[in-house]
């Protein structure tokens, strides 16, 4: 990653250092079209977060007093994990991966017509759903849950179906991605011209790897010495599964309550207890966990090994091992999400038992592993060089080494009736497990994409990057322990302290949350130095090809050796 002498700042601002947005193929233009946007939400979740851990501060909230009424502040509550992981990270993940695909498999993307498509909708929806909280303060304080949201008489009917109809173009967004992915991952050209149907699936799901640790084991010959797919293609064919079963659910979720909502509205008096709540709780968790399977856990690993590889040039440590790991957390995750209802007393006591303890128990091992197979990676190629790239990577480990297991600690049915609906959960769990550990790995993959879509494009500056490193991660971090300590103290989480009660640690929190925030104002501001206003502009103006599918005959750039298919 190299820097450039700087020009004069005007001229720097508008035409960066050496981006040519003219220069850019269709596929480039349409996956920073979605990087753009995924840090301009992720700019406004940090904006608004900070303003909840202020507002938490009690007395010490410099904010108007505006930000402190409840309506404000748990409608921030219910759009912050909208925007945080629809809008910012879903964004960003899509992007990377209809980059990647076709870049690891030597084969064009089935559609940038619909891969512009799918940024649009997710935008769009996002901003939706923004909207719905910030002018009418739709505020059910989580998502989808059943049956605040249907409730008239306590939110506004306008908020409610605008919030409904964001979260459903995110979803179908979300399909559109997967169908692009899945396209391009079965499309018979290139290296996959001669492969069948059935060998991509064994190979999608990680199964050639199981099979080749077996044929190891009983001493017969490599059930396949050269799998069709890559292991990160794998995690992100395997990825997509759960991602698909989430749209589905948060989809027929929101259709749900939309129903309702119109129903409500024309005066019909449709009882909502007509739905079980404790049946509607079991089908909502279980679609919303998968976002942490699926997009969280499968699409970390697989990048993990991505970015080792790279960096350090080589083989995957214990591949077939990962490709296994990445098979065995496909039945994981579709089993572990009872451990949202241990708390719930009409849940069964034999599922939260196998579900929410036993279950969920593997996602340490599963996790752990990945985590180990690519430290040892790292291990095994040293001495290395300690890039951004490398130090980002090492972050996003650090990240899920703190969270993962603050979050299994709760799988206990004793431990989770103390934590479970406390800060703790929100903070040491999944703050440092997204903030930390899922944005500090896709930094790293950003920078190690950003020659190939930018056509090496030179960063403004290395030094504002590592201060955007040290800052986030200590930020990161700090937030996540000083909240989750608060968490341990008794505060409770969705709920609204003004009285300074917990003030202390909600102001060390609010300063850790403040270089959180800071850290993406230097980022921003390098990225922006780097392309210009103008090539940030260029970047959303139409490609040559950007009407119709990026055309088969057109041939990637090849992949390097260490991650080709």
């Amino acid at each position: 990653m190299q820097t450039v002498e700087k020009k004069p700042f005007f001229d720097q601002l508008m035409n960066g250092t050496n981006f040519d947005a003219d220069s850019l193929s269709a596929l480039q233009k349409v996956t920073l079209r979605a990087v753009v946007m995924s840090f301009i939400f992720f700019g406004l979740v940090a904006l608004e977060g900070m303003i909840m851990r202020m507002v938490q501060t009690g007395p010490a909230n410099p904010l108007p007093e505006m930000f402190s009424h409840p309506d404000h502040y748990f409608s921030i509550m219910t759009v912050h994990p909208i925007v945080g992981i629809f809008g910012s990270t879903y964004q960003l993940v899509f992007a990377a991966f209809m980059f990647l695909v076709p870049y690891l498999t030597k084969k064009p993307l089935y559609s940038v017509k619909l891969a512009n498509f799918v940024w649009l909708c997710i935008t769009i929806g996002t901003a939706l759903a923004w909207i719905a909280g910030f002018i009418w303060q739709y505020a059910p304080l989580y998502t989808l849950y059943w049956p605040l949201p249907a409730d008239t008489e306590q939110f506004s009917i306008v908020g409610g179906f605008v919030f409904v109809v964001g979260v459903a173009l995110i979803m179908v967004g979300t399909l559109g991605f997967i169908y692009n992915i899945y396209a391009t991952i079965f499309a018979r050209v290139g290296v996959h011209k001669n492969k069948t149907t059935k060998e991509l699936l064994i190979s999608g799901f990680g199964i050639d790897g199981l099979m080749n640790l077996i044929h190891k084991l009983t001493g017969k010959p490599p059930y396949s010495k050269e799998p069709a797919l890559s292991l990160p293609v794998v995690a992100i064919f395997r990825g997509t599964v759960d991602t698909f079963l989430d749209a589905i659910v948060i989809l027929g979720a929101g259709i749900l309550v939309l129903v309702y909502l119109i129903a409500d509205a024309g005066g019909l008096s449709w009882d909502v207890h007509a739905v079980d709540s404790l049946l509607y709780k079991n089908y909502f968790w279980w679609g919303l966990d998968l976002v942490a399977d699926g997009l969280v856990l499968i699409y970390v690993a697989g990048s993990w090994y991505l970015l080792a590889t790279i960096i350090t040039g080589q083989k995957l440590f214990m591949e077939n091992v990962a490709r296994a790991a990445l098979l065995l957390e496909l039945f994981v995750s579709w089993m572990v999400w009872s451990h949202h209802l241990l708390a719930d007393q009409p849940q069964p006591e034999m599922m939260k038992l196998v579900s929410g303890e036993m279950v969920t128990a593997f996602e340490l091992l599963t996790q752990g592993l990945a985590l180990f197979i690519t430290l040892v990676t790292l291990w095994k190629a040293r001495p290395l060089k300690m890039t951004p790239e490398l130090a980002y990577l090492l972050g996003g480990l650090v990240g899920f080494g703190l969270a993962v297991p603050a979050g299994i600690i709760q799988a206990d049915m004793g431990l989770n009736r103390v934590l479970h609906n406390t800060q703790w959960i929100s903070f040491a769990h999944f703050h440092i497990a997204l903030i930390v550990g899922l944005y500090m790995t896709l930094y790293s993959a950003l920078y190690v994409l950003w020659p190939l879509v930018t056509n090496n494009t030179k960063l403004f500056s290395k030094k504002l990057t590592w201060a955007h490193f040290w800052l986030y991660l200590i930020g990161g971090v700090g937030m996540g322990a000083f909240a989750g300590m608060a968490g341990l103290d008794g505060m409770l989480r969705r709920h609204l302290y003004v009285d300074g009660e917990f003030g202390g640690l909600m102001i060390l929190a609010a300063i850790f949350g403040s270089m959180v925030l800071i850290a993406w104002f230097l980022f921003l501001y390098n990225i922006v130095m780097s392309v210009g206003l103008k090539g940030l502009i260029g970047i959303f103006k139409p490609a040559n090809n950007d009407i119709a599918s990026y055309g088969i005959e057109e041939e990637p750039e090849p992949a390097p050796a260490a991650v080709k298919a």
